[in-house]
């Protein structure tokens, strides 16, 4: 069945209801166009995975104080939460309350819209283009006509990692966000998680709210973990955008953060990330992606004071502990998992006995990996492909996805995370926020209204 609309009224299909594709909704919504947002699963509607945790223990790495999903509304996110003081700006909310939030305000820009806003509750199996329309094609059947179509994707599933894929499922979970992914742990004694950053800090808080007592490794290839934010801030100095590249840029923010020390240092750089990536040549963003990446990413993406001090405990404890090494094999043995490594920097290998392995090694930005249909169609199509650096969808500045040549369409265009390789930064909220209030004034043909805070 094909639901039509009229030619000249055709609305703004969203796949993806999460964080990005909700956002762009609204403010889509907000400057009167028709909105058509498509979502397969409706328990992720206005959350996304991010923010689709029931664990009160996930908390968000972003103070309050800059949380709003408007950059030209810095406080609506404190006032939903009904927050005034200094101390309660300074907080780190839980995750599943931001994904309240967010319903909430789609709720709101629901009941605002009428008949502009259609919410389809269903996965996009494929899309195909006319000259003056699209139709996205369901799993149930259904055709949908829109004039044009946001990829809103979210981060897609989990890097599959090449020596766990063999391990049985009782003692392997490839994708921590699973809802079974923390059950059954009475009698584990030992757990390995593979990958050191955010999302393995959320397992080890979940496996310990679940009541796991064991001993936990964090394996990783440079054994690096996530910085704390500090308890209050940011007092930041806005500096103006560096036009140093390369080295010497790196060699500015050391003595920048030898002033005023390291945070203070990243986060006046955050105004600037993206257009410093841009002005990098490809061989120099590829030399940040090899070398200076895990580095950047533990003192960018931090940790709430909280959830950084609980893992101390645990680590003084002796229950937790940071591996710096490179995976070699895994294996079965009399029904728990036999992994071994090769430490950092050195020759020999190391053995681990566990009863379960966690893969926290981040998503899988390889187009050509994505067990999704709607990218396997679209790549089948020519009508996307990976960015130089395999980091997402290749785009342009204005969102446009380019094709298989690199030319761009107006009709098909992304945003959110799988847009990295044309920003670097497109992973938190204050950049997100900003890159769909964007794209949201240039679909609708609309002029800058405001200032993005920062």
């Amino acid at each position: 069945m094909t639901r039509r609309n009229t030619a000249t009224d055709l609305p703004i299909a969203i796949v993806g209801g999460g964080f990005s594709g909700t956002l762009l909704a609204i403010n889509l919504l907000r400057y009167g166009e028709k909105v058509m947002l498509i979502e397969r699963s409706s328990a992720q509607l206005a959350k996304g995975v991010a923010f689709g945790t029931r664990r009160p223990e996930h908390l968000l790495n972003v103070r309050a104080s800059n949380m709003s999903a408007f950059p030209d509304d810095a406080g609506h996110f404190l006032r939903w939460m009904d927050f005034s003081d200094h101390d309660e700006a300074n907080r780190f909310v839980p995750r599943l309350t931001y994904g309240v939030y967010l319903r909430d305000a789609l709720v709101e820009a629901l009941a605002k819209a009428g008949t502009n806003a259609q919410i389809v509750n269903g996965e996009a199996l494929s899309v195909d283009f006319a000259d003056d329309a699209a139709r996205v094609h369901l799993a149930d059947g259904d055709v949908l006509e829109c004039r044009s179509v946001v990829l809103a994707l979210g981060n897609f599933p989990p890097v599959p990692h090449p020596v766990l894929q063999s391990l049985p499922t009782a003692l392997y979970r490839p994708d921590p966000w699973e809802a079974a992914a923390v059950e059954g742990l009475a009698g584990l004694d030992h757990v390995l998680v593979v990958g050191s950053g955010l999302t393995a800090a959320d397992v080890v808080l979940s496996l310990e709210s679940s009541g796991f007592t064991g001993k936990l490794t964090v394996l990783s290839r440079r054994g690096l973990k996530p910085l704390s934010h500090a308890e209050s801030g940011p007092a930041v100095t806005p500096v103006p955008d560096p036009d140093k590249r390369g080295s010497q840029l790196v060699r500015e923010v050391r003595r920048r953060a030898g002033e005023v020390g390291w945070r203070a240092a990243v986060d006046a750089m955050r105004p600037h990330t993206q257009n410093i990536w841009r002005r990098h040549s490809v061989s120099a963003q590829a030399s940040f992606l090899r070398h200076l990446r895990p580095y950047w990413d533990i003192h960018r993406h931090r940790l709430a004071p909280s959830v950084a001090q609980r893992l101390e405990d645990l680590e003084a404890s002796g229950r937790l502990r940071y591996v710096a090494g490179k995976l070699g094999r895994a294996e079965a043995l009399g029904g728990r998992a036999l992994v071994s490594y090769r430490p950092r920097g050195e020759e020999g290998i190391e053995l681990l006995e566990v009863d379960r392995v966690y893969n926290c090694a981040g998503p899988d930005c390889d187009l050509g990996r994505v067990d999704l249909p709607l990218v396997r169609d679209l790549l089948d199509q020519g009508r996307i492909r990976s960015d130089v650096h395999a980091l997402g969808v290749d785009i342009d500045h204005l969102g446009r996805v380019r094709d298989r040549d690199g030319a761009v369409q107006d009709r098909l265009l992304a945003v959110g995370p799988i847009t990295k390789g044309e920003a670097w930064e497109i992973v938190a909220v204050p950049d997100i926020r900003r890159q769909v209030w964007g794209l949201a004034r240039f679909l609708a043909d609309e002029h800058w209204v405001g200032g993005e805070g920062l």
